[in-house]
């Protein structure tokens, strides 16, 4: 597995990927957007806006992690790469500066709160989801600047 920067190139693959694992993993969120939706919000937003990077192995995209100075918007791992260590590379790839980031996770995601807890995320907020296009109850993270552990 390799981690290298996202090119607009891979803004396709990258939606599909977070499509097909909000589908999967998520089935509690209701489904609010298309594949072709999600592949432009990646392409016209989200890669404008963060630093994107992605973890490749078996020459397709495996997960794919979204941050900005203070914030990690997004961390998505394909349902058959989770559990093999994609996402904790793609984290420590967004921790590797040091500085504090925040996240957004919902509440019911039980596995990526367990997932921040253990490498030191700590909750700063719970809401009820009023604020969210889910309206599904979600919790803010903080990670204060530790060094993340894999």
């Amino acid at each position: 597995m390799i981690l290298r920067r996202a090119s607009l190139a891979d803004a396709g693959e990258i939606g599909r990927l977070h499509h097909r694992t909000m589908r999967t993993s998520l089935p509690f969120l209701p489904d609010l957007h298309t594949a072709a939706e999600t592949e432009g919000f990646i392409a016209n937003v989200l890669m404008p806006a963060c630093e994107l990077w992605v973890a490749e192995g078996q020459g397709r995209i495996l997960g794919y992690i979204a941050f900005k100075p203070g914030w990690i918007d997004q961390l998505y791992v394909a349902p058959e790469a989770q559990g093999r260590g994609v996402g904790p590379d793609l984290l420590a790839k967004a921790l590797a500066d040091g500085s504090e980031r925040r996240l957004w996770t919902f509440q019911k995601n039980a596995r990526a709160r367990a997932f921040y807890e253990q490498r030191g995320f700590q909750i700063e907020t719970m809401t009820d989801g009023q604020d969210n296009e889910e309206r599904e109850p979600d919790v803010l993270y903080v990670w204060r600047g530790e060094n993340p552990a894999s």
